[in-house]
């Protein structure tokens, strides 16, 4: 069997519930998607590595659980170093090495190594990890733009790399491989959103979905002629939304008809048209494994976006489904992701799967698609779904799966059970009329206990009510956190 192409897009901030295959009421037209589910198998649960961008990308493209390296909570900020360790395999190093064009376009958000003026790491000054907000502007002051990258993609595995660092993060620029395609030499307008940092002349935030989406196409179409078509190759597509800026098209506003958010994801929904017509010219999609999901939940509020909860109560859209929960908690809603995945010939069109899958099991699925050992070092925490591709669903390819929130809080996943380490898997103040609305009460436990089979909405905590339940499960978490790491740190 020929090995495939390998495309995975990643939203960033995109709800289980903003796409209307996996949720009946759903406010926002998801043409695209649903036919990507038509095609293909849909998961309904699917979790992300964290509850947070940094450490989801991490577990995606590592195979392992991002609280094994050196960032025990939040993500990376401007100016941090790489958090991939140099000798940790990823998936784009394993499928390079066994035979792939690997290509990263989009967001990044991994750390950098930055070169500086004076020749000192950022990190030296800066906490790794650490939002240090006036620090870091100031610290922009030192970066030695011209300077080679290092520790980005193609430092990672990849062949090739076109996107930016984070879409609100300086500097506001698109990156090339391991340089800056343009110099920041003006700062920002502090009416466009994102951290105070320099910029490349005549930078705008509406331009980059339209040019990735571009790129994207481009390489498909470059990597499907002449002696090219003999290599597979293996996109990874972090898309910037609908992370805010929230910034659609003049073709997408008022498309959705409940504001900027859900604009924004039906420009999401014309992306996964544009791979898809593509792919269908080049005369590949046949041959091509594609991966649509998100990198956590819905976020709680930006000073350009009403949220999740506000959201809800005003336009009845729930982002996050029926699911308690968004971006940064360790409740279903932060980490539950939309998964859709599509191999003609292989996955068994219009179905979908109950099955737990983490998104960190590309790399174990990887190399059961190549019949190839991963690297001895390398994907300790994934595990293939291949079997459920192929659609044998009638056994479980995994048996438990931990969470993680921003703050760095635990939670276990084994079967129907879900157990909260910790008194609360909130970190954004849920609201009190959602709580009214949703049936929560409080609890004096020390700990959340949740069956989702029974209880998919997590109102009733049965941690003071199944001791054993909670015993097991903290057990499962202990040998989880302590199993061998490999050496990383």
């Amino acid at each position: 069997m020929r090995k495939p192409n390998i495309i995975y897009i990643l939203c960033d901030d995109m709800g289980y519930g903003d796409m209307q295959c996996n949720n009946a009421g759903c406010k926002i037209p998801t043409p695209n998607l649903n036919s990507l589910a038509e095609r293909g198998m849909r998961f309904t649960d699917a979790h992300a590595g964290s509850s947070v961008c940094t450490p989801s990308r991490y577990n995606i493209l590592t195979g392992r659980y991002a609280w094994r390296s050196r960032l025990k909570r939040g993500i990376t900020w401007a100016w941090d170093g790489a958090l991939i360790e140099p000798d940790c395999p990823t998936v784009a190093g394993f499928l390079r090495e066994n035979g792939y064009f690997t290509a990263c376009i989009g967001k990044w958000h991994l750390g950098w190594d930055w070169p500086t003026k004076d020749g000192r790491h950022p990190n030296e000054t800066l906490p790794f990890g650490e939002i240090a907000s006036k620090q870091r502007a100031k610290f922009g002051e030192n970066i030695d733009f011209n300077g080679r990258i290092g520790g980005g993609p193609v430092d990672r595995g990849f062949d090739y790399y076109f996107g930016v660092d984070v879409p609100n993060f300086p500097p506001y620029t698109w990156f090339e491989n391991d340089h800056l395609v343009a110099t920041p030499t003006v700062e920002k307008p502090g009416e466009m959103y994102g951290h105070a940092g320099k910029m490349a002349p005549g930078w705008s935030l509406e331009a980059m979905i339209p040019e990735l989406t571009r790129r994207a196409v481009e390489l498909i179409k470059e990597r499907s002629k002449g002696d090219n078509a003999d290599r597979p190759f293996f996109l990874y597509f972090p898309l910037t939304s609908p992370h805010s800026p929230i910034v659609p098209n003049k073709e997408f506003r008022g498309k959705s008809g409940i504001g900027a958010y859900g604009d924004f994801i039906c420009e999401i929904d014309w992306i996964v048209g544009e791979i898809t017509a593509t792919l269908q010219q080049q005369g590949i999609a046949d041959t091509t494994l594609m991966f649509f999901t998100s990198d956590n939940g819905p976020e709680r509020q930006t000073p350009d976006d009403e949220g999740a909860y506000e959201r809800f109560r005003r336009k009845g859209h729930s982002s996050m489904g029926c699911w308690r929960g968004i971006k940064r908690d360790v409740w279903e809603g932060g980490h539950r992701e939309p998964l859709i995945v599509s191999w003609p010939g292989t996955i068994p069109a219009g179905t979908a799967c109950d099955r737990l899958v983490g998104l960190g099991d590309l790399m174990g699925t990887c190399a059961d698609i190549l019949g190839a050992e991963l690297p001895e070092n390398g994907g300790e925490d994934s595990i293939s779904m291949l079997p459920l591709l192929e659609g044998r669903t009638g056994e479980a390819t995994r048996n438990s799966l931990v969470h993680h929130s921003n703050s760095g809080k635990f939670a276990v996943r084994e079967g129907d059970w879900v157990l909260i380490d910790h008194q609360s898997g909130d970190e954004n103040d849920e609201p009190d009329w959602f709580k009214a609305e949703r049936g929560y009460e409080r609890h004096g436990l020390p700990g959340e206990l949740y069956n989702l089979k029974d209880d998919p909405a997590e109102r009733k905590n049965l941690y003071g009510d199944r001791p054993e339940t909670v015993m097991r499960l903290k057990e499962c978490l202990r040998r989880t956190r302590e199993k061998n790491t490999n050496g990383y740190s």
